[in-house]
């Protein structure tokens, strides 16, 4: 498998869903209930979908493919499985807030070998190979440095869908980053969030229960940008796309600013 190959059709891929997504946000957009936990779809999910699984299943037809839109596709029961998520955002962009990137991750075995997060409001794309790091669209490799405020750390926090407002572990997590972090971002794009902590813009991300489809991509790019991802009880911590949902809980952040996350965490 050339997965330098396989980078350029995710970015080619990634980028040109980007630009419908982008002149598609300039006017009225179609917006649809999905599910039953107050998620929205949007017709510039389904266009950015479709272009994005023509453009890889054109490109690899023996893969198999998950959408976050369509679901399984392609060549199922091989080795190698894409992910996709044509709009990490839609709920921003249904409410008018230009904060939304497209996500493609490649996979083997559960794992992902390649991940390409694209940002279609600031024309910003960054992949990484797994073992060869990240990079940013100029080539620039990400290693963000570690930088701690006498303020507390600056995080994101994200959590799958199907979490309940009730979960007594959702509210004393919630309650302790509050507590003690500078600010907690819940930007409803957690690909986004991956791509700032990959860049050094923020301190670290807590997930609980993540959504399988997007987490691998930005798993990867953090992890080969430097960023040590562990389990909320500091144990191991694999960024498997098929993982049950209890699995997909971690803690992301500098390796310095680990220990004093999984401290925070474990006083839960």
């Amino acid at each position: 498998m050339d997965l330098d190959h396989a980078r350029t059709v995710a970015v080619e891929a990634a980028e040109a869903a980007g630009a419908l997504l982008l002149e598609g946000t300039r006017g009225a957009v179609g917006v649809r209930a999905k599910g039953e936990a107050g998620d929205v779809v949007t017709d510039l999910d389904l266009a950015s979908e479709k272009l994005l699984l023509e453009r890889i299943m054109t490109a690899f037809p023996s893969h198999a493919v998950i959408a976050e839109e369509s679901g399984l596709g392609g060549a199922a029961g091989g080795e190698w499985t894409w992910l996709v998520d044509p709009l990490d955002g839609t709920n921003n962009v249904a409410i008018g807030l230009s904060a939304y990137v497209v996500g493609v991750a490649l996979c083997r075995g559960g794992l992902p070998v390649l991940g390409v997060v694209h940002d279609p409001v600031s024309s910003q794309t960054w992949s990484a190979i797994r073992g060869r790091g990240a990079v940013a669209s100029s080539g620039a490799r990400l290693a963000p440095p570690y930088a701690p405020s006498p303020h507390g750390p600056l995080l994101a926090w994200t959590q799958g869908y199907d979490v309940s407002r009730g979960d007594a572990t959702v509210r004393g997590l919630k309650s302790a980053l509050e507590l003690k972090a500078r600010r907690v971002l819940q930007l409803w794009a957690p690909l986004l969030s991956w791509a700032m902590l990959a860049r050094g813009d923020i301190d670290g991300i807590v997930g609980y229960r993540a959504e399988a489809v997007d987490l691998p991509a930005g798993a990867l790019l953090a992890r080969e940008a430097g960023i040590e991802i562990r389990a909320l009880d500091g144990g191991p911590f694999e960024e498997c796309f098929d993982a049950p949902a209890e699995d997909r809980s971690f803690v992301a952040a500098h390796p310095k600013a680990m220990p004093g996350l999984l401290s925070l965490l474990k006083q839960v």
